[in-house]
């Protein structure tokens, strides 16, 4: 599922996945902002069936691709 994520993200960011890493602070790099953040949730629904509303997460939910993949395993 991470490795998925990685792509993901990498589609949404126009960034190479290999770019990505585990801890990697997407926000402080400017890798993702508030316009990704809508279409990750968008794809990650599409992708894996689970829906994540934006409401009821915090930033600090998915700055990090291990953040989004533990996000992402408990929704």
């Amino acid at each position: 599922m991470k490795e998925k994520l990685r792509g993901l993200l990498s589609v949404v960011c126009g960034v190479e996945a290999n770019e990505i890493e585990e801890d990697m602070d997407l926000f402080a790099e400017s890798i993702l902002d508030s316009f990704g953040v809508v279409q990750l949730l968008v794809l990650i629904e599409e992708e894996f069936g689970k829906r994540i509303l934006i409401t009821e997460i915090a930033r600090e939910d998915i700055a990090t691709l291990a953040k989004l993949h533990e996000l992402v395993s408990r929704a």
